[in-house]
């Protein structure tokens, strides 16, 4: 069994409490969704691998302990917590103000989405102490190897979020093509997509 094998105490309960984790609704999946309305299948791709790529940056930085340096200096924590809510905010009201013929907020070439959604992610400070409160429970200490063990649950997390991203995209994709043929819809929802992303930088902003 892979769980026994890596150290892993549960396996198939990592994963799918992982599933669970990548559909509750949030800036990253909005940044999927808004990538994909504006760029086709290449943007939201783009925006996927920067969601897989931000991910991987905070959970190793969890598995280094940084979570432990925020807590020591929580002022620290407090810094990146309102520069995140700042740039959510900030791109939230550049969507909900946006003019008919004005440039895309989320740029066309998909490099652009990778970092805007990599950005969106790594803002995200909470994501490092849930990543390290989560770990631990699906760790055997018994059978734990290390690097090893967290390299597998790095990796699923990378490839589970790539495939929930692919259907994601796909889904947003198709919709899209008929929504685009009414612009009064598209406007509604890239305006609606704006409140979303303050909303999200206001709670991450009061939350403690």
């Amino acid at each position: 069994m892979l769980g026994s094998f890596v150290g892993i105490a549960d396996y198939a309960s990592f994963v799918i409490a992982i599933v669970v984790f990548l559909l509750i609704p949030g800036p990253g999946n909005l940044a999927l969704i808004t990538s994909t309305g504006k760029g086709g299948i290449a943007g939201g791709m783009g925006a996927t691998f920067g969601v897989i790529a931000g991910d991987q940056v905070l959970l190793w930085a969890a598995v280094a302990g940084v979570s432990a340096v925020m807590t020591a200096y929580p002022s620290a924590f407090q810094a990146v917590q309102w520069l995140g809510a700042a740039y959510l905010t900030w791109l939230g009201f550049k969507m909900l103000f946006a003019k008919p013929g004005d440039a895309p907020i989320l740029h066309i070439k998909p490099h652009h989405y990778l970092r805007q959604a990599l950005f969106i992610t790594l803002l995200n400070p909470k994501a490092i102490v849930f990543y390290m409160a989560f770990f631990p429970l699906f760790v055997d200490p018994a059978t734990h190897q290390g690097l090893k063990t967290f390299g597998v649950m790095a990796v699923t997390i990378a490839a589970l979020t790539f495939l929930y991203g692919l259907v994601a995209v796909l889904l947003t994709y198709f919709l899209a093509a008929r929504i685009r043929a009414n612009p009064k819809i598209s406007a509604s929802l890239e305006k609606a997509a704006g409140v979303f992303l303050i909303g999200f930088g206001v709670k991450l902003a009061l939350s403690k």
